[in-house]
């Protein structure tokens, strides 16, 4: 591997979130709750959507694939938490660092092209509603999602490679509960000034590269709303994206928090990292289910079939 040939660590030592056992085995306690309940959720959410054929539209296909990445992603970085939780000493080798990085780009990527993607389905089914089956066809849907994919692991490809050519000298702990990049900057002995810049530019180019097609699809759906007549329309246009702008708003926001913001102390920045990572997938399915009519009467004719 490219990294042993800039560096003789082979592992890290995470800091974690405490060094109190009992305060340890509150979190893993809290922690596992979260981590049941975000695959319950997601995994219901999946099923309805497959069992349902009410269901079967492109938002709900870009909503159920939104389910799956909101799995990976837990699955990244909670399993390892509930690990180290009840570890005396919390160590990570080189390739499962590298691993980490790779797939909490990849995840989050995926998530951020999927929300602008479900923005412009959003944008074509209240702005065009006699073009929508034409326009979002199931080709379309398909190649979308394949996009996001390969989109977002290219991204992670090369933040990767930026953290193969770090040098490592002695510094082995990471004072973060989970290996991302920027925690990995302070233990390197080599100018991190170009890599920095690159990682910046990198996470600009992808957030940008997402949100404004988001931004852009509600400026032109806020101006269709607005242009109803009715009260009763524009409610109801308005309700067939607000779980989306909740969705957009949480995971964007913490996001911009976690990688375009400076440093906000080490505390808060774990509290922005966890949420980001462990709590918003558990949300997204809450937020679908709970302000969403369809899934709703879905999810009881689907637990009607079981029960």
């Amino acid at each position: 591997m490219a990294w042993r040939n800039h560096s003789t660590i082979t592992e890290f030592i995470l800091l974690g979130l405490s060094n109190d056992p009992h305060v340890e085995a509150l979190l893993f306690v809290f922690f596992l709750g979260i981590y049941l309940l975000t695959m319950m959720g997601n995994l219901m959410l999946l099923l309805v959507i497959r069992a349902d054929s009410r269901l079967h539209t492109p938002m709900y296909f870009f909503l159920s694939n939104l389910s799956f990445m909101d799995l990976c992603f837990s699955s990244v970085t909670v399993p390892k938490l509930l690990k180290d939780l009840l570890s005396e000493k919390k160590t990570i080798s080189v390739e499962g660092c590298l691993t980490q990085v790779f797939f909490v780009f990849f995840s989050a990527g995926t998530e951020a092209c999927l929300l602008s993607v479900m923005a412009y389905d959003r944008y074509a089914a209240i702005c065009h509603p006699l073009l929508y089956g034409q326009v979002m066809n199931s080709q379309l849907c398909v190649r979308l999602v394949l996009a996001s994919w390969g989109l977002a692991s290219l991204n992670a490809f090369v933040i990767v490679l930026l953290a193969i050519n770090l040098d490592f000298c002695e510094a082995q702990t990471i004072h973060h509960y989970t290996c991302e990049l920027p925690p990995l900057f302070p233990l390197s002995c080599s100018d991190i000034s170009i890599t920095t810049n690159i990682l910046l530019s990198s996470t600009l180019l992808h957030g940008l590269g997402t949100f404004l097609p988001i931004f852009f699809s509600y400026a032109r759906i806020i101006y269709t709303i607005l242009s109803i007549s009715s009260t009763s329309g524009r409610s109801k246009a308005f309700s067939t994206c607000s779980s989306h702008l909740i969705a957009v708003t949480l995971f964007f926001g913490s996001g911009f928090l976690c990688y375009l913001m400076p440093p906000l102390g080490s505390s808060l920045d774990l509290l922005i990292s966890l949420q980001y990572s462990a709590v918003t997938p558990l949300l997204n399915p809450l937020i679908y289910s709970l302000k969403n009519k369809e899934v709703k009467a879905a999810i009881r004719r689907t637990l009607g079939k079981y029960l």
